[in-house]
């Protein structure tokens, strides 16, 4: 069985998630941080794309300690599995993604495998999945490996793959109240075919503000009609 795919973003007004300076631009507030933070808890494993690693450097953590110590009350790990997926193979073993929290599992090319477990030795899992990393067959090694729910937090690559590809369950939008502006900045999906393009309008599950953020939970694979609150 494949995992629950929950796609994570925080975006500005105008739909972009950074903006072009070194320092990553906070668009959540310290309530959203911390609703972020429960769905993690509430998840088996985390996904951030390469590109993503690169650029933000996080360590992806479950920060509360009375949520880790809920996860091992319940026989979990403290941490949820990281993964990381990556064609080319260049990813810095100095990274903080690789020294916090638990495991971590690297989905890659067949031509980067070789590389990465070079660079990385025993810092993480390696998995080759062909020519290129077919996010299908990665769902289905994480269903085998007894991963049930996988939160993905960008960046915009990832997140369009999974969206073209009908594979994201559910999308959760922390819209912040600001402008970016910038057109080089990246946005949370590019452009791309998604399943029923214009015509498809996603089921809303909810919508709430947390402070000055607006939280929109949508449904991918349903229509519009769906229970809002």
């Amino acid at each position: 069985m494949r995992p629950y795919v929950l796609l994570s973003c925080a975006m500005s007004v105008d739909g972009y998630i950074d903006d072009t300076t070194p320092d990553r631009l906070l668009l959540s507030n310290v309530a959203d941080f911390d609703r972020v933070d429960q769905v993690r808890a509430e998840s088996d494993a985390i996904l951030i794309g390469a590109t993503t690693m690169r650029r933000d450097n996080p360590r992806l953590l479950v920060n509360s300690e009375a949520r880790r110590a809920e996860r091992a009350a319940q026989g979990l790990p403290p941490y949820p599995l990281k993964v990381t997926v990556t064609n080319s193979g260049d990813l810095d073993p100095d990274l903080k993604f690789w020294h916090h929290g638990g495991e971590k599992i690297i989905y890659c090319s067949d031509s980067a495998a070789a590389k990465l477990h070079e660079a990385l030795g025993d810092l993480a899992a390696v998995v080759s999945l062909g020519p290129t990393v077919d996010l299908a067959r990665m769902l289905d090694d994480l269903g085998e490996r007894g991963i049930r729910r996988l939160m993905v937090e960008g960046g915009g690559t990832i997140h369009t793959q999974f969206l073209t590809q009908g594979l994201a369950d559910e999308i959760h939008l922390a819209i912040a109240p600001i402008f970016v502006g910038d057109g080089n900045a990246p946005r949370f999906v590019n452009p791309g075919a998604f399943p029923g393009g214009a015509g498809h309008r996603m089921s809303l599950a909810e919508a709430r503000t947390v402070d000055d953020v607006v939280l929109l939970r949508y449904l991918p694979k349903e229509s519009s009609g769906g229970k809002t609150s």
